[in-house]
């Protein structure tokens, strides 16, 4: 079991995983976000590369359209 920080919020995941299963498993796959990790932005192309570690904090931004 890992412990992330989500948007303020701790929340436990069953395993190490990357930044693709992570959104996956927050049923964020395919919508424009941001994610900020560790007070980075981490760039959609590193998504896949880029692991989810116990104590990430993690900052994620839904891009809501609108008119």
């Amino acid at each position: 079991m890992i412990t992330l920080h989500i948007n303020g919020q701790m929340r436990q995941f069953p395993a190490v995983m990357n930044l693709v299963e992570f959104l996956e498993s927050l049923e964020l796959s395919g919508k424009r976000i941001a994610v900020e990790k560790n007070g980075e932005i981490v760039p959609k192309s590193q998504y896949l590369a880029t692991p989810v570690n116990d104590g990430d904090q993690l900052e994620i931004v839904v891009a809501v359209g609108g008119g």
